[in-house]
Formats: C-alpha cells, sequence, structure tokens
C-alpha cells in the first residue's frame, strides 16, 4: 500500500482484513499482511481461491435474503470493500434496503465511502467497532435499522477469527437476541475437517503474529445455529450453498474448499 496508514493502523502485524485484501488482488495491505499471506500460501495455495468462494457465498445469500423479503442487514467483519458489496447485491433486488456495515481496521474505514453509496431509497451506514463489542455494534446499528423488522446478521469469514476463550457463540448470542423473528444468521466459517496437518500449522503460524485462528468443525460450527431453522440445503460447503444463484468461482472445484457456510431463520 502506498501513502501514509491511516491513524490506528498497525502494521507491525499481520491483519485478517488487509490478509484477504491481498488475497484478492487488492493494493491495501502492508508487507506483513503479504508475507503472512505468502506463508498461508505455502501451505495451501488455493487460500486466494477459499477468499473468492467467501465472497461469492456473500453475494448468493445476500440475493436470496433479499428476493425472499429481507430488507435490513447488518454485516459484521465487512472487510476493505470489493465490487459488488452486499448493499449492492441487495439494492439491485430492493432499492430501500437498509445496510450497516461494521468492521475494527482503520483501512476499512478509510474506504466507508465506498461502502456508503447507497441506492437514494435505500441506506447504508459504517460503524468503526470491534466485533467482540456487541453492544456498541447494537447501539449503532439500530440509529439506522428498526429492530422491529427482521435483520439479516452477515458473518462471513469472521467468526474463525474469534475463539471459544473470546464468547464466540455467546457473542452470536447476543447480536441475536435483540433482532426480531423472521430475522436470519448468514455465516461462513474454515475448518480443520478436511486439511487437519495444514491447517494445524496455519494456527502456530497465525498465533505466532498475534492472529487467533479458532478452526471449528462442522458440529462445532452448526452449533451457531442452535435454536433457528436452517434453510435448504442447511450446513453445505461454502461453494456447494445455492450455486445457482451466482456464478461459480474458477477453481472452486479442483479439490476441496475447506469451510462451511449456513443461512438460519429466527422462528
Amino acid at each position: 500500500m502506498t501513502g501514509q496508514p491511516p491513524t490506528g493502523t498497525d502494521t507491525g502485524k499481520p491483519h485478517p482484513a488487509r490478509m484477504y485484501d491481498w488475497y484478492l488482488g487488492g493494493k491495501d495491505n502492508y508487507p506483513v499482511d503479504e508475507e503472512m499471506g505468502r506463508q498461508m500460501l505455502a501451505l495451501d495455495p488455493r487460500v486466494p481461491v477459499m477468499a473468492r468462494v467467501n465472497r461469492a457465498f456473500m453475494h448468493r445469500a445476500t440475493r436470496w435474503l433479499a428476493q425472499n423479503g429481507v430488507r435490513q442487514f447488518l454485516d459484521i467483519g465487512t472487510g476493505i470493500p470489493t465490487e459488488p458489496n452486499l448493499h449492492q447485491i441487495a439494492q439491485a433486488v430492493a432499492p430501500d434496503t437498509r445496510v450497516v456495515y461494521c468492521d475494527n481496521d482503520p483501512i476499512v474505514l478509510a474506504h466507508a465511502a465506498a461502502l456508503l453509496r447507497s441506492s437514494d431509497a435505500g441506506a447504508t451506514e459504517y460503524l468503526q467497532a470491534d466485533a467482540r463489542d456487541p453492544e456498541a455494534i447494537l447501539d449503532g446499528a439500530r440509529k439506522v435499522l428498526d429492530f422491529g423488522r427482521p435483520v439479516a446478521l452477515s458473518l462471513v469469514a469472521l467468526l474463525h477469527f474469534v475463539s471459544d476463550a473470546d464468547g464466540a457463540h455467546a457473542l452470536v448470542g447476543r447480536l441475536l437476541s435483540e433482532l426480531p423473528s423472521g430475522s436470519y444468521l448468514m455465516v461462513t466459517h474454515a475448518t480443520a475437517d478436511f486439511t487437519p496437518e495444514e491447517s494445524a500449522a496455519a494456527i502456530e503460524k497465525l498465533k505466532a503474529a498475534g492472529v487467533t485462528l479458532a478452526l471449528r468443525s462442522r458440529a462445532e460450527f452448526t452449533r451457531f445455529f442452535d435454536g433457528l431453522d436452517l434453510v435448504e440445503p442447511g450446513v453445505a460447503v461454502v461453494h456447494e450453498w445455492h450455486p445457482e444463484l451466482g456464478e461459480p468461482v474458477p477453481g472452486q472445484d479442483d479439490g476441496v474448499i475447506p469451510g462451511y457456510g449456513a443461512v438460519a431463520r429466527k422462528p
């Protein structure tokens, strides 16, 4: 990345949002992010495909939710903007959709203008907050979203950076507790189920760099949806969730994609 980093940016250790940007071919990352990204590629060269598969899931799930009447989205762990973003997908289906984005990386804040290009009929807003601070997120989101109407809570490629010790399941429960019946939870999550040796090495490398990676099994991932009604086909390998709603990612079928995705409705 050229120029001075935004105030508050820690360029001494890798950040998941900036690594994700590097995997996607973006410019909003630093040498420390590229270095760790290359270490991840050495363990599994398909990591950039996994990143694109996660984005493609977000597109398909957002499209499905908008087509099924959801008009409000709370997207936590937004990441550095890429085209099209969640609000563009949703507002293409329903221009009156309202979207709140949330992230804690100052670089994402520096690009917030790209996240706020709403349709005239809808609205978008950006919150600078940590995913581990649900009260701040909920307080900020209430200023834009009507919590008396259904909200889709989007946690795409986020929860595998929140450990059980940091209360990942309690965090999801707290966020959902404020949302009304008819709301939805959409999640993708990396897993070690298919690549245990490579995953163990990745966990150790990231830990040494100060980044938590909490890979969960299918059963552990499914626990996030306790008490909710899973949308068919239920928990699926990410690119196998409603593939008809989007275009396939090049390379997604050239080996296993070690991650799960699902969408579920709050009764």
